[in-house]
């Protein structure tokens, strides 16, 4: 039975150097207990981890009944020590192998966990390049908006411009218009002033032909 302990502390003793470097032997062997700690893998496991506890056990309580006669005998005999001794390896190689397993359960969970960390990570990682990417584009989208609205702001100011000009162009043509209508005004004053002019002067030219005609007709007679 040492000989067999010895030799699964010696395969424990692999699994763990296997497990802790990264080699393609890591892969088969992180498969290998993937598959073992499914279905009834689990159950066989700690079934032999307790059978394996109830013999070391066993073997403790041979160390302490041999202990407790050499108390009571006050010396010790050859086969007694023989016991002692080989019922003292078992339990120090059954309770390593039983170390050494929970080590590799240990070992091999924290390797899952990590790459399942390492998963997060590069997903998290890809999130993080794809809200990049989107607050680049927002970026663009924001400068190609500032600069239509800088645009855009330039064509209102030009327009403004235009307006106040067209603005002073019309007040100036009222301007015109006002002095033109002011300037028409005069003239129909005058006009209607030469009018009344030529009517008197028409008056007075019949009033001297009146008088011309009534002085000829008293020479005549």
């Amino acid at each position: 039975m040492i000989y067999l302990l010895y030799t699964l502390i010696g395969i424990e003793a692999l699994v763990i150097v296997t497990l802790s470097f990264k080699t393609p032997l890591r892969k088969l062997m992180i498969l290998g207990l993937d598959r073992a700690k499914q279905g009834r893998g689990p159950i066989m496991v700690k079934t032999v981890a307790a059978t394996v506890l109830v013999v070391m056990m066993t073997s403790v309580y041979g160390i302490i009944d041999i202990q407790r006669r050499f108390l009571e005998a006050g010396s010790s005999n050859p086969t007694d020590q023989i016991l002692f001794g080989q019922h003292l390896l078992e339990a120090s190689l059954m309770g390593f192998l039983l170390f050494l397993g929970l080590m590799i359960d240990r070992v091999h969970n924290y390797i899952r966990e990590l790459r399942l960390l390492r998963k997060t990570m590069e997903v998290v990682k890809q999130q993080n390049l794809a809200s990049d990417h989107k607050k680049d584009e927002s970026n663009e989208q924001i400068k190609a908006l500032t600069k239509e609205i800088a645009k855009l702001k330039g064509r209102i100011q030009e327009l403004e411009s235009e307006c106040e000009t067209k603005a002073k162009e019309a007040k100036a043509s009222e301007a015109n218009s006002a002095a033109l209508k002011k300037q028409s005004d005069g003239f129909l004053l005058e006009y209607d002033r030469l009018l009344e002019d030529n009517q008197n002067l028409r008056n007075q030219l019949r009033a001297i032909d009146g008088a011309l005609s009534q002085s000829d007709n008293k020479k005549n007679t």
